[in-house]
């Protein structure tokens, strides 16, 4: 019988995921249709409104010349010296100087718009990522964020020369090294975000969703050491690190039973030894740790440290234990839901239904390094549909929708989206204290780069 490989798993939960994500869709929908958010609530004048839509109607060749080169040539992590000056050269042509290589990342940029009033007024952020996966590619769609990033600075860039301009400042920070070395966290610790006061970017996803479930996450390395010996001769001479390393992986299996059902831990044993005859002197785990909130992620990487030290003292064996590997933790996504409403507004302006949170389901998450900026400063991390629902994020078709027609028209719309955000921020005294007094019940920021000691 010829081998085909292991059978495919049953599809039986998604397919339920799905059934129940499209009935709480039309549950959603018919309520938004109730009781709909409108521009008009508040936000920016419709005058400035319409200069924005009139100069992104003008940068549709720009941000999809953007989508499509950066998804032919993708750069990972670090990387990025191609996507990063082929923005900055955008920039450039419009007339915008930009800075590169800022904030401890030689692949980050910086740009600003300055509008007339106080030297020292309201300051937004807008986050552009533009580094790919090995292998896969653009199979988060990151070209599409540089897009819509920088489509929405270049969007606001005349109206905040314009006579009308609101006070206040619109940063474009071009932020590496999302996947899996949380670049966002080494800028904010050089300084990025010390001078801002809210900061905002879109995702591209397989439907459009205000505010989803982001995990924090933590990289993990254990390290067990034995003593080699003859694995036939002399095997009590030795202390089996391969041992330790299965000890733990099996512990770790244990240990999912008494977790939250929203943490995840995903484990490799990338060494293991080097002859069945050695007893294995030295095993390499990798693991990723994964939780909703900081503080249920400090407890789950608690827990782990237990199960590593346990590990190694039931095989003699030492442990060496490092967190984060040179990266730095994400922290889960803390949405600002009065920021998130002009988001929703100013897309639904443009025929999208954007689905508020609890519509899809939460076991369906990522992580991302903007959460450790939503706990310094308040921030929204919305999704953009650019594929059908059915597509994973980090899959070979992802990567495909990325660069199809769906992700041009989101780069539009995602840039539309966050240029009249940001915009609704500047000019609206009363939307930023709301934005302000929604973070401070949440706790307010945190510090970030001793939250794990």
């Amino acid at each position: 019988m010829p081998v085909d490989g292991p059978p495919p798993p049953s599809t039986a939960y998604l397919d339920h995921v799905v059934d129940e994500t499209e009935e709480r869709r039309r549950v959603a929908l018919a309520a938004q249709a109730a009781y709909p958010v409108s521009v008009d609530d508040g936000g920016a004048p419709p005058a400035l409104r319409a200069a924005v839509e009139e100069a992104v109607a003008s940068l549709g060749d720009d941000l999809t010349r953007v989508v499509q080169t950066l998804h032919a040539n993708p750069e990972t992590a670090f990387q990025e010296h191609e996507s990063a000056r082929l923005l900055v050269d955008l920039l450039a042509q419009h007339g915008i100087a930009a800075q590169l290589g800022v904030h401890g990342a030689d692949t980050a940029f910086r740009a600003e718009l300055t509008g007339p009033g106080p030297a020292v007024g309201p300051t937004i952020a807008i986050c552009a990522e533009y580094d790919a996966l090995p292998v896969i590619g653009h199979a988060c769609g990151h070209n599409v964020i540089a897009a819509a990033g920088v489509g929405a600075f270049l969007a606001l860039h005349g109206v905040m020369s314009g006579p009308d301009a609101p006070s206040g400042r619109v940063v474009l920070l071009g932020t590496p090294a999302e996947e899996g070395r949380s670049g966002k966290e080494v800028m904010a610790r050089a300084g990025a975000f010390d001078d801002v006061d809210a900061a905002i970017m879109v995702h591209p996803y397989g439907v459009d969703v205000a505010d989803q479930v982001w995990l924090g996450r933590r990289l993990l390395t254990w390290t067990f050491t034995g003593r080699a010996a003859h694995a036939s001769a002399q095997p009590f001479m030795g202390r089996n690190a391969l041992d330790a390393a299965n000890l733990a992986y099996q512990g770790v299996g244990l240990l999912r039973q008494q977790m939250p059902p929203s943490d995840r831990v995903h484990a490799t044993i990338v060494e293991g030894g080097t002859r069945p005859s050695i007893i294995t002197e030295r095993a390499v785990m990798h693991l990723y740790a994964r939780s909703k909130y900081p503080d249920t992620l400090r407890d789950l990487s608690r827990r782990l440290d237990d199960v590593a030290r346990g590990a190694a003292l039931m095989t003699g064996t030492d442990v060496q234990i490092e967190w984060d590997d040179g990266a730095h933790p994400s922290l889960p996504v803390r949405t600002n839901q009065a920021l998130t409403r002009r988001w929703v507004a100013a897309q639904e302006a443009r025929g999208r239904d954007v689905l508020p949170g609890g519509v899809v389901s939460e076991t369906l998450a990522a992580s991302t390094d903007f959460g450790n900026v939503s706990f310094r400063v308040p921030g929204i991390h919305p999704l953009i549909q650019v594929s059908d629902p059915s597509v994973a994020l980090h899959t070979e078709a992802f990567a495909a929708a990325a660069g199809g027609p769906a992700a041009e028209r989101a780069a539009v719309d995602g840039a539309a989206g966050l240029a009249q955000t940001a915009l609704d921020y500047l000019c609206d005294a009363a939307l930023r204290e709301a934005v302000d007094e929604e973070f401070a019940a949440a706790g307010g920021a945190i510090d970030v780069p001793r939250y794990f000691d």
